[in-house]
């Protein structure tokens, strides 16, 4: 399943999934600064790589908070709206069109830290792919760098295999939004998920449909890899301790 193309499709609509995209935006922002500053040692005026950026809700919040960032994104679409949004909040950073699998465009750069939120690492379709990524990661961060990715909390939901997420019910000045999502479990790992965000408009109701495909990271599998990858460290955070909605792991380039 070709994900650029899901996110080509998703982007002028992904700020909807959210109950208010800005406010979003600040909180996630706020609680990642607190990681990056307290377990990472770092600074607001920190170097930032996005490596999934989208269309900049992670990438943003930093920017406005004082970190040096840069986003790519594997979708053109994603990146147009990456790019609107950030002139219309006159903020200075940088969106390019990359895949995480390779990051070339990027090799004179080196960053403090490298994130990859929102559960972006399960759409790599293999243990391969997912090393891959890894190694093209750690290959832009300097020495004692860091990378910090979030995703679901996969060791629970493949106990449980659940096959709805939501719904969500929100409202737009009156107006309702409901958004869900409808999983398809094609075999012990991979599913495909079906994004529906429904809007009611003055006189009709209309609806939005993405679909794409994940593979589901179990965390010792994850940390395995990155291992693999050069780095060290890693560590989890659950987001009781992080105050972020979902797992993170915190791994270290190592220092020269």
């Amino acid at each position: 399943m070709d994900m650029a193309n899901t996110y080509d499709e998703l982007a002028d609509q992904y700020h909807l999934i959210f109950e208010n995209w800005e406010l979003s935006m600040e909180r996630q922002a706020t609680v990642l600064s607190s990681i990056l500053q307290r377990n990472c040692g770092l600074t607001t005026t920190a170097s930032i790589l996005d490596c999934a950026c989208g269309i900049g809700t992670q990438s943003l919040g930093l920017a406005k908070l004082g970190f040096r960032v840069t986003g790519c994104d594997l979708s053109p679409r994603a990146i147009e709206r990456a790019r609107r949004e950030a002139s219309r909040r006159n903020l200075n950073l940088q969106f390019l069109f990359a895949n995480m699998l390779d990051l070339k465009c990027l090799a004179n750069s080196r960053f403090d830290a490298v994130i990859c939120m929102d559960n972006s690492l399960p759409h790599l379709e293999s243990p391969e792919q997912l090393l891959q990524a890894a190694k093209q990661i750690r290959s832009r961060l300097r020495p004692g760098g860091f990378l910090m990715a979030s995703l679901r909390d996969y060791d629970r939901l493949l106990e449980q295999k659940p096959t709805v997420e939501g719904p969500s019910f929100y409202s737009d000045n009156g107006q309702r939004r409901i958004v869900f999502q409808i999983w398809e479990w094609l075999d012990d790992r991979r599913y495909v998920f079906h994004l529906y965000i429904t809007r009611q408009l003055e006189k009709e109701w209309q609806t939005f449909h993405a679909a794409g495909l994940y593979r589901a990271l179990r965390r010792d599998e994850l940390a395995a890899i990155l291992s693999h990858a050069g780095f060290k460290n890693s560590r989890w955070l659950a987001p009781a301790e992080s105050g972020f909605y979902q797992p993170i792991v915190l791994a270290e380039a190592p220092a020269l």
